[in-house]
């Protein structure tokens, strides 16, 4: 659900548990969809508190306090109040099992939820959610194979659940089953930044769809690294004999113009109406499009985004003499929805952080770093950081720093695809919970050949910081120029 949408929802919730809190019933939707959609744990809290005065007894208010409790990180008193809760309450206790196994997930715990999950399950007690919390703590825990026995048994009782089907599909690429995974991952619920659209009144583009002399239009579903990484196919299609438009984000469109001249770019909301369109798809829908069936069916034709010759020379005059030169990236950018909020939370460090892990270093360091988390920069009392981004306008700025880089070091967010489809050499700082694109092990990626994958076997970043700081001392020791011109 967009931001907007969520916030007026959030308001229109509150004023109705403020004008009838008897009613403990809509207490508890409130608070549930707060819990959902939000990371605003005061307010339903708030709301929590409003039914217990009504209704002290209510199971669901108990199980969402529970659940509160650890997504604050307090994870003694969860495991305290879930003792109590499963003392007072005993018919709430599948519930309250669902409540904490699903917390501990969101707070980046897999396997303190599994050790919790799987007495429960061997004892009988099975519930939809339940075996789903299995299977995506498995997955968590970078063992998707051992993920799916769980998510099938889960679509056995519910095939209808929504966070059943769609975690199921994300295991599968996880796991490299492509071929069973696409259809799936088809099927999902689009995250659309712009619901009146024009374009979405036309027919969605399917495999086999004849494209031959048709027109159509590709527009941004989520968020910038997926449109990046997607964006290859447009060959694809194009072989095909269609004409194609792109719709995405301003900060993508330069980009995109530059890199694929032979498709019309335009950007989400600021494109009139317009007629002989035959199909409009979602970026994200291309590798399914294509017929991709395995890891080894994936477009790789390095680089297929490309940097403005005028812009690299730009910038390049701004950037440090020495090299060589390191590009850095510590955090992701940071969204009000609870979901992607805690996944910002776990993929995320500090300049601190990753400046203690990786200096000093016989190199030039440059941010690449945009957003809040660039505010950094001005309390660091480190090695010397050069800071360009104050000058980017959007991603071809971006690209065309990137073109004067040697390497460029970040964590899971944007800017690493852009590095590695503009054919950079780059490192990923992977968190534990390892996003599907990446798998489970290894440290190449078949969707970027010039990246190499670090992985944090831990919640905590700080060990596998430094693992790369340590691996970059060895790569500067023994750099040598090769950087590629990604600018023609």
């Amino acid at each position: 659900m967009a931001a907007g949408l969520v916030d007026e929802a959030v308001g229109l919730l509150l004023e109705t548990v403020e004008r009838y809190p008897e009613d403990w019933q809509h207490g508890v939707a409130a608070a549930t969809f707060i819990l959902r959609h939000t990371a605003v744990y005061d307010l339903a809290e708030k709301i929590v508190g409003i039914v217990l005065r009504h209704a002290p007894d209510s199971i669901p208010a108990h199980g969402l306090l529970l659940h509160i409790r650890v997504a604050r990180e307090d994870i003694a008193g969860g495991r305290a109040l879930f003792a109590e809760l499963l003392d007072r309450y005993p018919e709430g206790t599948s519930l309250f099992f669902e409540q904490m196994s699903t917390a501990l997930l969101q707070v980046g715990c897999p396997l303190e939820s599994l050790q919790i999950l799987m007495p429960c399950l061997e004892s009988g007690m099975v519930t939809p959610t339940l075996l789903k919390n299995a299977g995506c703590a498995f997955y968590c825990l970078d063992r998707s194979k051992d993920a799916i026995p769980w998510y099938e048994k889960a679509l056995a009782l519910d095939s209808t659940d929504y966070g059943i089907t769609f975690g199921y599909a994300c295991t599968l690429i996880k796991a490299g089953r492509l071929q069973a995974a696409l259809p799936r991952y088809f099927e999902r619920d689009l995250k659309l930044a712009d619901r009146e659209a024009w374009y979405l009144s036309l027919p969605r583009l399917r495999p086999g769809d004849d494209v031959a002399g048709r027109r159509i239009v590709l527009y941004q579903e989520q968020g910038l690294g997926d449109t990046i990484q997607f964006i290859r196919f447009v060959p694809f299609l194009l072989a095909r004999g269609c004409r194609i438009a792109v719709v995405v984000a301003p900060t993508l469109a330069r980009l995109f113009r530059q890199s694929c001249p032979q498709v019309s770019v335009h950007e989400t909301g600021c494109w009139a109406p317009q007629e002989g369109y035959d199909y409009a798809t979602p970026i994200p829908d291309l590798p399914y499009i294509a017929g991709v069936m395995s890891v080894v069916d994936i477009p790789a034709p390095i680089p297929y985004l490309r940097a403005d010759p005028d812009d690299v020379a730009r910038f390049a005059a701004m950037l440090p003499v020495r090299q060589p030169r390191i590009g850095l990236v510590w955090a992701g950018q940071w969204r009000s929805q609870l979901i992607h909020a805690l996944v910002d939370r776990r993929r995320s460090t500090t300049l601190a952080a990753m400046g203690a892990a990786f200096t000093p270093i016989d190199a030039a360091l440059v941010s690449l770093q945009r957003g809040d988390p660039r505010g950094e920069i001005a309390g660091w009392n480190g090695q010397a950081l050069c800071d360009p981004m104050e000058q980017v306008r959007d991603m071809a700025d971006t690209a065309a720093i990137m073109a004067s880089l040697d390497l460029v070091i970040s964590v899971d967010t944007a800017p690493l695809h852009l590095a590695g489809a503009l054919g950079c050499p780059v490192w990923l700082i992977s968190r534990q919970d390892a996003c599907w694109r990446w798998g489970d092990a290894g440290d190449r990626s078949p969707w970027y050949p010039t990246m190499r994958i670090f992985r944090a076997g831990e919640r905590a970043l700080g060990p596998v910081l430094q693992e790369v700081g340590k691996a970059l001392r060895t790569w500067v020791a023994t750099w040598k120029p090769t950087r590629m011109d990604i600018s023609e």
